[in-house]
C-alpha cells in the first residue's frame, strides 16, 4: 500500500506510516532547548545583515523608483498627443530642422551605470570628458547661457554662435554661451566634437547616451557642471537650441532694482499642469513614477533663468525625488522639496513660445521665442540687428 495508505476512516495513516512519520519528527524536531538556541542565533543575525544595509549609502533609494524609470526608458511608442494637453506649448506642432534629441531616441537609453548612487537622474553618477571649466576662471561671468544640444547638430550650435551667442560682453555684463552634449554613440561623431571643441572652446559634454527620454538627467548634468565648474557666475539660463534669444533684453532684467540675487527661477510659468498617464502620449508618466495628478508649479523648459546658487541645491535635493522624465517638471519637483517657488518675470509676455509670424518690432521687446529652423533664427536675427529703429 506504500507509506501512505488510507484506512476505513478516509485519513487514517496506517501503522508502518505511524512509524515512520514518528521517526522523521524525532530526527527533525530537537529538544525544545536547542531549538530556542538556533531561533535567537537566527534573530540576531538577521538584525546585523538589516542593520548593514540600512547604513549602507549606495541602499538609501528605493529600488521600485529605479525599476520603473527603467522600463520606461526602455519603452519605444508612437507619439500621439491629447488634443487639450496644453503644458508644453513649444511641442504643439513639430517644426522643421528641431533639434534631434525631440525625436525618438534611435539609440538604448543610458542605465544607471555600475555601483551608482542614488538613482539615474543623479548627475554625478556621470562624468566628463569634454569640460572647458577654465571659461569661468579667466573672467567672472554675469550670466552663463546653457544649451542642450544634440551631439551631430553642428547647424544649431552654429546659428547660435553668428546671433544671440556671439557676443561675450552684453549691456557691459559679462556672457558665457556653452553647448551641453552626452554621447552619440559613433566615434567618427566623437572626433568631429572634439576637434569642433579644440576650435571653439565651448562644448561640455558628459557620458551619457544623449536621447530624448535623458534629458532629465541633461538638465542635472547641467546643474552639476554649473554648481562645480561656475560657482562665481551670478545667473544661469538653460536655454533650448531652437530659440530665439534676446540676450540684451534677459540682461536688462536681470539687472532691474528687485531682482533676487538667490533661491531665484523665472521663465514662462506653468501652473496646475496635469500628469499625463496615457501610455501613447510623448510625455507618458506612470504612477509609480510620479503619483500625484499635477506637478507643482514649474517653468517651461524652453528657456528658463536661475540664480546660480541654486544649481547646487537642485544636485543635493535630486538625491531625494524620484526621476522622471519630464525634466523642467522635474524642477519644478526640486524647487517644491527646497520649500521654493518659480517666480514670475517683471514682465511675463516677454517669455513666449510660439509666434504667427515674424516682427521686427516684436522680437525688439522679447525675450524668449521658438523657432522652427536654424535659418530661421540666422535670417531674424540678421534683421533685427540692421540698422534703424525697429518698432
Amino acid at each position: 500500500m506504500g507509506v501512505r495508505g488510507w484506512g476505513s476512516g478516509g485519513n487514517q495513516l496506517t501503522r508502518p506510516a505511524e512509524k515512520a512519520l514518528k521517526a522523521l519528527t524525532d530526527h527533525h524536531c530537537p529538544k525544545k532547548p536547542l531549538l530556542l538556541s538556533w531561533f535567537l542565533f537566527l534573530l540576531v543575525l538577521v538584525l546585523l545583515v538589516s542593520c548593514y544595509i540600512l547604513s549602507s549609502p549606495l541602499l538609501q533609494w528605493d529600488i521600485h523608483p529605479l525599476q520603473y524609470y527603467h522600463r520606461f526608458l526602455n519603452q519605444t511608442r508612437r507619439v500621439n498627443l491629447p488634443p487639450l494637453y496644453r503644458v508644453h506649448p513649444k511641442h504643439r506642432v513639430k517644426p522643421t530642422g528641431m533639434y534631434e534629441t525631440t525625436e525618438r531616441p534611435t539609440v538604448p537609453p543610458t542605465v544607471a551605470p555600475t555601483g551608482a548612487r542614488f538613482h539615474q537622474a543623479y548627475p554625478r553618477n556621470y562624468h566628463f570628458i569634454m569640460d572647458n571649466q577654465e571659461v569661468c576662471k579667466t573672467e567672472t561671468p554675469f550670466l552663463v547661457l546653457m544649451v542642450p544640444v544634440a551631439p551631430k547638430n553642428v547647424a544649431a550650435r552654429d546659428a547660435i554662435r553668428q546671433t544671440w551667442g556671439k557676443d561675450s560682453v552684453v549691456q557691459g555684463q559679462v556672457v558665457l554661451t556653452l553647448f551641453m552634449l552626452g554621447l552619440s554613440g559613433g566615434a567618427d561623431v566623437q572626433e568631429k566634437l572634439r576637434q569642433e571643441n579644440l576650435q571653439r572652446h565651448d562644448l561640455i559634454q558628459s557620458d551619457f547616451m544623449d536621447t530624448y527620454l535623458n534629458l532629465t538627467i541633461k538638465t542635472m548634468v547641467i546643474m552639476d557642471w554649473l554648481a562645480t565648474r561656475c560657482r562665481s557666475a551670478a545667473y544661469a539660463m538653460k536655454v533650448d537650441s531652437d530659440m530665439f534669444l534676446n540676450v540684451d533684453n534677459l540682461v536688462v532684467m536681470l539687472q532691474k532694482p528687485g531682482i533676487p540675487k538667490v533661491d531665484y527661477l523665472t521663465g514662462m510659468l506653468m501652473w496646475n499642469r496635469p500628469v499625463i498617464r496615457s501610455k501613447n502620449s510623448k510625455w507618458f508618466v506612470p504612477e509609480e513614477m510620479y503619483p500625484e495628478p499635477q506637478y507643482p508649479t514649474y517653468t517651461l523648459g524652453m528657456g528658463y533663468v536661475v540664480s546660480n546658487d541654486l544649481p547646487e541645491k537642485f544636485v543635493e535635493v535630486s538625491k531625494s525625488i524620484k526621476p522622471f522624465n519630464i525634466e523642467d517638471a522635474y524642477i519644478g519637483m526640486c524647487m517644491k522639496k527646497l520649500g521654493l517657488a518659480p517666480t514670475s518675470p517683471p514682465n511675463p509676455s516677454q517669455f513666449k513660445a510660439y509666434n504667427h509670424r515674424y516682427d521686427r518690432c516684436e522680437y525688439s521687446k522679447i525675450i524668449t521665442y521658438i523657432l522652427g529652423s536654424s535659418q530661421q533664427l540666422v535670417e531674424y536675427w540678421r534683421d533685427l540687428k540692421k540698422p534703424g529703429p525697429p518698432c
